[in-house]
């Protein structure tokens, strides 16, 4: 007998839907500008990755190219999907290129809304019931506990290896253990269709719930929390997917595609001149880990097992952090001659010696803002063969001063690069801007507007 609306509501032990514990606050920088708007949840709140761009300046801009149905939109470094979601929900075909792994299956997962809503109700109680049960034998509650003792209960962990590959103190020992039951549980079900909804749902509770950490620009781990409702707080991120599943009822929408890929060779994945319109925010020149974001729930799902996991991923993404740099690259070769990046180089290096600085990392910090313009600039060269004449383009980049407080200004540069390779460099807009406690200066966040009429390939 299929479950009607009364019923598609999940029970949550111990903790009411309205009272589950959401993430950190998020930075109001410029008003609004960069936050997700209440009405906007549906979809991208089902995992959001906390350096995301928000879903109306995608609509800004498909509106501003005059996207229409029949078009297709790429968005090439697509991270948790926000391009690939406001697409749909427009009826307009995208496809998203993404060489994080778990990035891409959380992609992927936000953008299938073909499952049955009830299958995923019942299957979600079941695993719920069994993982409760496992943790009641063992005098578990899924309830935060005072001082998060539980007696002589031996408590599953990760093992050293595993552990390794995390921040220090991402999460706290009890809220481990019942997450890995809970994952056990899950895993029982591969074969059901919402089982990567399941998955999702499990990574969103783990890391804005039951995990220690805590993100400002950058990860780090805040105040211990030694007990989650952590089966409740999965429970809740169910329910917004059962919930957002009502709205591709209402109406059709378009088919999107997400491909496990490196961003600097788009060829491999997409057809020759398909792509009418690319709407984008490729990584910054800011000597941030890009996988350290991620970590926590790469590592639970088993996306990233061992450091040659985690090596061969950092290979895939363009360079913008020293502890991403290997013996071979040679993306700096695209940018040789580009005098403004050299000097920029120079500048760092000069720093670098007059300050000290003789770490090996510090010693690569010119060297990887090379390689960084040098990936985007083999990546506008790549991508030329998959854009149609005429296609508008969007990249959303931001000025950084992270590299011993030189200034880098991002959108300048890699217009430059795009209009050497033989596009069309429409205008720069101000998205909003960052006040930079390091220099004391307000740092440009900006949309790089470029067309694409077909010459210099």
């Amino acid at each position: 007998m299929p479950l009607d609306e009364n019923q598609m509501r999940l029970h949550l032990p111990g903790l009411d839907v309205a009272e589950a514990p959401q993430g950190g606050k998020r930075r109001q920088a410029n008003g609004r500008a960069n936050k997700l708007a209440h009405e906007d949840r549906h979809f991208h709140d089902w995992y959001r990755f906390v350096l995301s761009f928000p879903p109306h300046l995608v609509r800004d801009y498909l509106d501003d190219f005059g996207i229409k149905a029949g078009d297709l939109v790429l968005d090439p470094f697509c991270g948790t999907g926000t391009t690939l979601i406001e697409c749909k929900l427009r009826g307009v075909r995208a496809i998203g290129l993404e060489a994080n792994p778990f990035a891409h299956f959380a992609s992927s997962v936000k953008a299938d809304w073909g499952i049955d809503r009830a299958a995923l109700v019942s299957a979600s109680r079941e695993v719920a019931d069994n993982a409760l049960r496992i943790l009641r034998r063992q005098g578990i509650e899924d309830m935060p506990a005072f001082d998060g003792r539980c007696g002589d209960v031996r408590l599953r962990a990760l093992d050293p290896e595993t552990s390794r590959l995390l921040l220090k103190g991402s999460i706290s020992p009890l809220p481990l253990h019942k997450a890995l039951v809970l994952l056990q549980c899950i895993r029982r079900r591969p074969s059901d269709a919402c089982y990567g909804h399941m998955l999702l749902a499990f990574a969103s509770a783990l890391v804005f719930g039951a995990s220690n950490l805590r993100f400002g620009p950058e990860v780090g781990v805040g105040r211990p929390r030694y007990d989650a409702p952590v089966i409740a707080l999965w429970l809740s991120h169910v329910q917004k997917i059962v919930d957002d599943l009502l709205i591709p009822r209402q109406r059709p929408f378009a088919r999107t595609e997400v491909h496990l890929a490196d961003a600097r060779q788009p060829a491999k994945a997409i057809e020759p001149e398909s792509i009418d319109a690319v709407i984008t925010s490729p990584p910054y020149p800011n000597e941030k880990d890009y996988t350290r974001t991620t970590r926590l729930e790469s590592v639970m799902l088993g996306f990233i097992k061992s450091k040659d996991d985690l090596r061969s991923l950092k290979k895939l993404l363009v360079r913008s952090n020293t502890r991403g740099v290997y013996r071979g690259d040679d993306d700096d070769k695209w940018v040789s001659t580009h005098p403004e990046i050299q000097r920029i180089a120079e500048a760092i290096e000069k720093r670098r010696k007059a300050l000290g600085k003789t770490s090996g990392f510090e010693r690569m910090y010119g060297r990887v803002t090379k390689l960084y313009f040098g990936g985007m600039a083999r990546h506008f060269a790549e991508l030329r063969g998959v854009l149609r004449p005429g296609a508008r383009l969007a990249y959303v980049v931001g000025d950084q001063a992270s590299y011993l407080r030189v200034m880098i200004r991002t959108g300048k540069i890699l217009a430059d690069i795009a209009q050497a390779l033989g596009y069309d460099v429409v205008r720069t807009d101000l998205f909003r801007t960052r006040f930079s406690t390091t220099t004391k200066e307000h740092l440009r966040e900006e949309v790089v507007v470029l067309q694409w009429n077909g010459r210099g390939r």
